[in-house]
């Protein structure tokens, strides 16, 4: 019954200093010393190709606002 009473806003909380360390330790357990270069790698290209996608939105669509008030005044 106690576990009922608890908040779920406490159960999606960042995880501390502790719980890091052993995240840590569990990440270079399961993959090793050696892939963790790679996974690394792999992030960061995961993260780059996401933000430029997310620029050439973005651009797209400033791009298209701009044009729009130039039909508007044509017509």
């Amino acid at each position: 019954m106690a576990i009922l009473s608890v908040h779920p806003q406490l159960l999606l909380s960042m995880p501390g200093g502790g719980e890091w360390l052993w995240i840590v330790i569990a990440v270079i357990v399961l993959f090793g010393g050696k892939k963790l270069p790679e996974l690394a790698k792999g992030i960061g290209k995961g993260m780059r190709d996401f933000n430029e996608a997310k620029s050439g939105i973005k651009n797209e669509i400033e791009t298209g606002i701009q044009k729009e008030p130039q039909r508007k005044t044509e017509a």
